[in-house]
């Protein structure tokens, strides 16, 4: 009887490691919190974005990994995409931010 509890004591045990090695992170791979928190900053910076009358019309992607922000997509102006890394750069928790933005073609 008590080896018995021993094994099922042993088999939670296991699992519970398990489990919590299976929510760290590594280099390539967010832990479940770093995930979580990426996802905050990614929503605050595209609120951020929104919110800038300058910005709010154009087509601007959010990424986020482990607090390093890139965004893409397409703006209309030099302007535009320096103000839109100085609005990322302003988010909390923002680490880092990789721009790029493509500028459209101007008629000319």
């Amino acid at each position: 009887m008590k080896s018995k509890k021993t094994i099922t004591y042993l088999i939670i045990v296991f699992f519970l490691f398990t489990f919590v090695a299976s929510c760290a992170g590594t280099y390539e791979k967010e832990s479940t919190g770093e995930y979580v928190d990426d996802s905050v900053i990614t929503t605050k910076v595209k609120a951020r974005i929104f919110e800038d009358p300058m910005l709010k019309m154009l087509q601007i992607n959010v990424e986020t990994f482990k607090g390093e922000v890139q965004l893409s997509g397409f703006v209309n102006s030099a302007a535009a995409s320096a103000k839109a890394v100085a609005v990322t750069k302003s988010v909390k928790g923002v680490k880092s931010v990789m721009n790029s933005l493509i500028l459209k073609n101007q008629p000319k």
